[in-house]
């Protein structure tokens, strides 16, 4: 069996769409069962509680999770109100406990994905293991590693396979703690649209401003639901404090989401694709055109230093020519392109004017 022939059957066993929710990290009993309660007492459809037990974190030193104890309140969790539960593992030992402790859905994280000797030992940990198990895109944008991810699991005949889209880690700062770079994602998608697809808000964003709108984005292209987190008390949360909501407020997250009809499931999941890349090209390009006029300030700056005249028709020359050139190579119109081009120009003309007058 390859991943194209795997049944997804599976996520049907939960209310669609499956969402699962909890805190970043698991703290205390009363803590994870404050936010559970709330969670249930909210009426918002979450059949899955999820907790960190084990945080790897980029540095050390910081707060890594309470480790097996937290296993303990998920029990709790499962036993009071009747959720489902789920956790990260990162090597066999989590695996192992979590196992013992009945966690009733794991997911592989970004930093383990990355690492495919990490992926190995957890898969042969969990050989034949009846759960599923969810695997989170790689921190770094490698469609491969995350596929790979997947087809060792399967290679030890874990079947009840989901991915998570988590974003992916960028050097340049943007409004997003992890860039969706969603063509990535539904590349995945499109190759195995029988996988289901779930999006993790939370990590994309990085904070609480647009985790609906990513939420609904994902389902507007596919996604079979959404992992959030939420916690009792965000601000005072000990880990990634900034993107938890409290229960309440994911409630009404939910909510507000438009969920799909079945009989506009497939036009809408080609719109949706459609839309989401412009989308995402979109945001990329305005990126990339900020990050060009902090060039030009520089530039500016180096010509006020030296009192150099701010436009130099030779440079117009060449970027002219670029333009052309590139129209011909891409298929675009040539018009289109000097306009483009001109505009550009003219902007950088524009911010290094500023310098020159210190406006």
């Amino acid at each position: 069996m390859n991943l194209k022939e795997l049944n997804s059957n599976w996520i049907n066993e939960f209310p669609q769409p499956m969402m699962i929710a909890g805190p970043c990290s698991a703290e205390s009993e009363s803590q994870m069962l404050e936010t559970a309660r709330r969670i249930r007492e909210s009426g918002a459809p979450v059949p899955v509680f999820r907790a960190g037990i084990w945080k790897p974190r980029t540095k050390p030193n910081g707060f890594e999770g309470v480790g097996v104890i937290g296993l303990n309140w998920l029990k709790k969790v499962k036993e009071e109100y009747g959720f489902k539960t789920a956790t990260e593992v990162a090597n066999a030992h989590h695996v192992f406990a979590a196992l013992e402790a009945d966690v009733d859905v794991l997911w592989i994280g970004a930093r383990s994905t990355v690492n495919p000797f990490t992926v190995q030992e957890i898969a042969m940990a969990l050989r034949g293991v009846d759960k599923p198990v969810f695997v989170k895109n790689p921190v770094n944008p490698d469609l491969a590693l995350w596929i790979g991810a997947l087809e060792r699991l399967l290679g030890q005949g874990i079947t009840k396979l989901g991915a998570i889209h988590r974003g992916f880690s960028t050097y340049q700062k943007t409004k997003y703690r992890n860039n969706p770079n969603w063509q990535i994602a539904l590349d995945f998608k499109s190759q195995f649209p029988n996988i289901p697809m779930l999006i993790d808000p939370s990590h994309i964003c990085g904070n609480r401003t647009g985790l609906a709108d990513i939420t609904q984005e994902g389902l507007n292209v596919g996604y079979q639901g959404a992992i959030i987190e939420s916690h009792c008390s965000p601000d005072e949360a000990w880990s990634d404090a900034s993107q938890q909501i409290t229960p309440e407020v994911l409630a009404d997250l939910i909510s507000n989401l438009k969920i799909r009809t079945t009989e506009m499931a497939g036009f809408e999941d080609e719109m949706g694709r459609h839309r989401t890349l412009i989308s995402d090209i979109d945001f990329q390009l305005i990126e990339l055109l900020s990050q060009r006029m902090k060039v030009s300030e520089k530039i500016g700056k180096l010509k006020k230093e030296n009192d150099i005249a701010i436009f130099q028709p030779e440079r117009w020359k060449v970027i002219t020519e670029y333009a052309r050139q590139k129209a011909g190579e891409t298929g675009m119109s040539q018009e289109f392109m000097e306009k483009l081009f001109k505009a550009i120009h003219e902007e950088s003309i524009e911010v290094q004017n500023n310098i020159m007058i210190d406006r």
